[in-house]
Formats: structure tokens, C-alpha cells, sequence
């Protein structure tokens, strides 16, 4: 089921005046093309698009076609529309984060390979967390988290280091709520031991461990987490605690590569 989007002189006054001072109509129908498509990874019609976001057909079909022309969409099977990759491109280029995938990725393939268990880097993204890349264990068992994937910051591992160090791209007024709330003393908890160790609040048998990543100047912009996955029939050679030395360590060099320090 399709949920639309307000459309109405209704929503538009719930928000401030100021922010229509400019009109782009057309624009706006784009974002909320994009917003309506991430919410259905599995595509829509144009019909659908329309029905969702409250529009007839020919307010945006024209849209619709740009943006496939231009490569902000692709069409699939049974003639669906999806958001195309190249926008995932485009934000790695326009934030911080292509530089910190550069870094990380073969110090976290190193990882993997060592402790045998798969890992994943989260950054900032408003009021949640957002699985920006990962590297899954060479080994028959894995697990691992989904590239794109949001996560709670308030309920994930991730989100308590993203949320206890202040990680740049977190709403700073959530972010300033949880450090003064009644999540205030296991942040502040985290920050003193410098990582975060908790069972998975998802998945049985799963001990999830972050530690963060640091830019030059000190700021947080990532965590970077393993989701420890207990095996029961004898084959695990690296336990928890080693897994953990080896994760602050990778962690470490990380940031000392986005700091230039050699």
C-alpha cells in the first residue's frame, strides 16, 4: 500500500513561512519522487509515483521522464521505476563520505579477515544512522548488514557511539536530547571506555561491538561495528574480547589515515 504524500495548503502550513520565500515546483516534485521511491526499493509505476504523491499523471510524467534521462531513475521489470545508483554515487562524492570508504575499505577487508566475522561502517544521517559500506566474512557463515540499511541510534550499537561522541551529521538538537536524557549515563559510559558492546537488539546469538572513527581535527564521523555472531559447533577460533582488540585497532588506523598521519 501506498501512503501519499501531503500535498495540501494544509501542509504546507506546518511549515515556516520563510522557508517559501523560493518555489521550484518542478524541483520539488523530483525530491519528492526520490523520498517516495526510497520508502519502495522494490519500484513503482508512474501511476503509483502519482497515486503517492497525490498528483494526476500529467503533473508528473514530464518529471519523471528528465529524470530518467538524466539517470536519477531505472526502469525495471513490469515497467517499475527505481531511484538508480547513481545517486548513491553522487552522495559519496558530495560528503565525506567517499574519502572515509577510501580508507577504511581494504583496512576493513584486513579485518575481516583476521577476526573471520563481517563488519560494517555507519555514519550520521540526521535522526538515525546509515550503513555507507561493508565487508562480509570470507568464511561459510556470515552475517552482515544491508548498504543502505538505517539504524536506530537511540537502540544500535552504532548509534550509542555515533550519539556518545557528537558524530558530525546527526540533528544536533536529537543529538543533544539523547546526551541529556535518560540515555546521558551509558553515553557517557561509552565515551569513558571509548566503544560500545551490546547483544543485538534484532538477532539472537549476536554481540554487536563499535568503536569510532575520527577525522584530523578530532570529529567523529563514523562507527565502525562488528556484529559478532557466536558459532555453536566449535569452528570459532577468534572470541569476542580478541575480536574486539583487533576492531579497536582498524579503528585506530582508520583515523589515522583520514588525519594525514603516517
Amino acid at each position: 500500500m501506498i501512503t501519499k504524500t501531503k500535498n495540501t495548503p494544509e501542509a504546507a502550513a506546518d511549515v515556516p513561512a520563510k522557508a517559501h520565500t523560493y518555489s521550484a515546483p518542478a524541483l520539488e516534485k523530483g525530491f519528492n519522487v526520490i523520498e517516495l521511491l526510497a520508502e519502495h526499493p522494490q519500484g513503482l509505476t508512474i501511476s503509483e509515483i502519482a497515486s503517492g504523491l497525490g498528483l494526476s499523471m500529467s503533473e508528473i510524467f514530464r518529471v519523471i521522464m528528465v529524470m530518467e534521462r538524466r539517470g536519477w531513475l531505472r526502469r525495471t521489470a513490469g515497467d517499475r521505476l527505481r531511484v538508480a545508483t547513481k545517486v548513491l554515487n553522487l552522495a559519496f562524492k558530495a560528503t565525506p563520505a567517499e574519502e572515509l570508504i577510501q580508507a577504511a575499505a581494504p583496512l576493513m577487508r584486513e579485518l575481516v579477515q583476521r577476526v573471520e566475522q563481517s563488519c560494517h561502517l555507519v555514519i550520521g544521517n540526521g535522526k538515525s544512522g546509515l550503513v555507507v559500506f561493508r565487508q562480509q566474512t570470507p568464511g561459510p557463515t556470515v552475517f552482515a548488514v544491508r548498504i543502505g540499511a538505517e539504524v536506530t541510534l537511540e537502540g544500535s550499537c552504532s548509534g550509542h557511539v555515533l550519539l556518545a561522541f557528537n558524530a558530525v551529521d546527526l540533528d544536533a538538537d536529537f543529538a543533544l536530547a539523547a546526551q541529556s536524557g535518560p540515555m546521558s549515563a551509558s553515553l557517557q559510559r561509552v565515551r569513558a571506555r571509548g566503544y560500545e558492546m551490546m547483544k543485538s537488539t534484532r538477532t539472537l546469538g549476536v554481540t554487536d561491538l563499535s568503536y569510532p572513527i575520527f577525522d584530523g581535527q578530532g570529529h567523529a564521523l563514523a562507527a565502525l561495528t562488528i556484529p559478532f555472531l557466536q558459532l555453536v559447533d566449535g569452528t570459532q577460533t577468534v572470541d569476542s574480547k580478541e575480536a574486539r582488540l583487533c576492531l579497536q585497532e582498524i579503528a585506530a588506523r582508520i583515523s589515522e589515515e583520514l588525519s594525514g598521519a603516517r
